[in-house]
């Protein structure tokens, strides 16, 4: 990397440091996704009811985790959405077609989510 002509050399830990930090910068994404996103709260709701229910619904191992993973997928892409639409505001407040266009695509993909949860949960439920 350089910045004005001159080489900058960056430290990366490694081992169990860069494990310990890459752990507490999660965190910090969850609480801040927690604290600051409304739609991940209501999506962290709806999935402490289904999952239960669908570990105990699933008959077997691998229902199980057909009912449970689109519930995990649903919260990973909502925590992306989130860092995208951070990103698009960090950027500046003025409306841009690129702009929206990239918050919409984000909340496409959450819409695909949810439209995943569902086709799975009725393919594994009704083809009993």
């Amino acid at each position: 990397m350089e910045a004005d002509g001159a080489a900058v050399e960056r430290f990366k830990s490694r081992g169990l440091t860069r494990v310990l930090r890459a752990f507490a910068s999660s965190m910090r994404g969850l609480s801040g996704a927690y604290r600051d996103e409304a739609a991940f709260r209501q999506e962290l709701a709806l999935a402490t009811l289904v999952i239960p229910v669908g570990l105990w619904l699933g008959h077997g191992a691998i229902e199980r985790v057909l009912l449970v993973a689109p519930v995990l997928l649903l919260l990973i892409v909502e925590l992306l959405n989130s860092a995208i639409e951070a990103t698009v505001d960090r950027i500046g407040p003025e409306r841009h077609v690129l702009a929206g266009l990239a918050k919409d695509i984000g909340s496409a993909a959450v819409l695909m989510s949810f439209v995943l949860l569902g086709v799975v949960w009725l393919i594994v439920l009704l083809g009993r």
